[in-house]
């Protein structure tokens, strides 16, 4: 089968939203049969204290935001400590660009993780956190890379990507991390053999051309590299923040994005449906819409469920695993490189 052109993507809006999920599902078989891969996981979101003031963000607290916090390193350890007793694989740790932290803070609560917690998966900062600190402390893009993986990090987050779209980011993060110097930071990641994944955030100001260009420099960031484990389309989560949209983005428009990218990326083994914005039922859906990955129990989640996601508290594994096998599907736990641990 010839490679999906720009047009040829755009165009698959137009067909019915069945039709599309056939054609995504086929690839989706092909790739992974009936398996859905989920891990056991815990977002931890240590502080929430921002230099920037991004439109669409419910989560960051500004100078003057009452309700300020940063973690201390004996409270994360704790939080890891409790889900490492349950059977947790993974840390998914992502904040705001708090100046008063400090690069050294986020070092240092790697480097304790990694050496009380060795076999768990320290996954950690977004090219947006890079490149603030980045700007923040004088240092290049490899200097802050190669502190991370002397200090543990095992991979990096998809967050900050947004939509790669030059003018819409001037709008919805300006001053955030650009779209060239986001793929340049993880083409450099994955230059030392390590993964990350992709985000693209949907359902606000852009159209279906800029979420079909940004699905193409995907692709072809992963055509070098091959870095990336999984795409992961968020849903724009309307509450609390600046943007002011009025109308949630529909399930059909959703359902088709999903399908268009597993269709588009060809060479990204894994589309997460991210079930903390799209909700529980409709990433299940999305099963049959080309996506093979559901993320994890998570646990808490700050970030979106600031801005109305029901994420707050994550799922049980029994609830997860439940839902998969009663939707039709196989429930496969992975690690965060996506080898198989078990089937449930």
């Amino acid at each position: 089968m010839s490679r999906v052109s720009f047009d040829e993507a755009v165009a698959l809006y137009d067909l019915d939203l069945f039709e599309l999920g056939e054609m995504a599902d086929k690839i989706r078989q092909a790739k992974h049969g009936k398996k859905t891969y989920f891990n056991i996981n815990r977002h931890i979101n240590p502080t929430n204290i921002c230099a920037d003031v991004c439109k669409f963000c419910a989560y960051s607290a500004t100078r003057k935001n009452p309700n300020q916090y940063t973690m201390t390193h004996e409270e994360i350890l704790e939080i890891v400590k409790d889900v490492d007793s349950r059977g947790a694989k993974e840390v998914h740790i992502v904040s705001a660009h708090n100046p008063n932290a400090g690069l050294k803070w986020y070092l240092e609560i790697f480097k304790k993780i990694k050496t009380a917690y060795p076999h768990i998966h320290v996954k950690a900062l977004t090219a947006a956190e890079i490149d603030f600190l980045a700007r923040e402390y004088d240092k290049t893009y490899d200097e802050i890379i190669d502190l991370m993986v002397e200090n543990g990090v095992d991979s990096m987050p998809g967050g900050g990507a947004e939509i790669f779209d030059e003018k819409i980011r001037e709008y919805i993060c300006k001053g955030k991390v650009t779209s060239s110097q986001w793929l340049d930071i993880h083409e450099k990641w994955h230059s030392r053999g390590k993964k990350s994944n992709v985000t693209m955030l949907f359902g606000h100001v852009e159209s279906r051309e800029n979420r079909v260009d940004h699905m193409m420099r995907i692709r072809d960031l992963q055509d070098k590299t091959d870095g990336f484990n999984s795409f992961i389309p968020l849903v724009y989560q309307t509450q609390n923040n600046y943007l002011k949209i009025k109308n949630d983005i529909t399930a059909n428009e959703i359902l088709k994005t999903m399908a268009i990218s597993r269709i588009v990326l060809d060479n990204v083994q894994n589309i997460k449906a991210y079930w903390v914005t799209s909700t529980v039922n409709l990433a299940l859906v999305s099963q049959e819409f080309g996506a093979n990955d559901l993320d994890g129990t998570i646990e808490k989640e700050l970030i979106n469920s600031a801005a109305g996601a029901k994420s707050a508290n994550g799922v049980s594994v029994q609830d997860f695993t439940k839902l998969i096998k009663n939707s039709g599907f196989i429930p496969v736990e992975r690690d965060s490189l996506y080898n198989e641990i078990k089937e449930w």
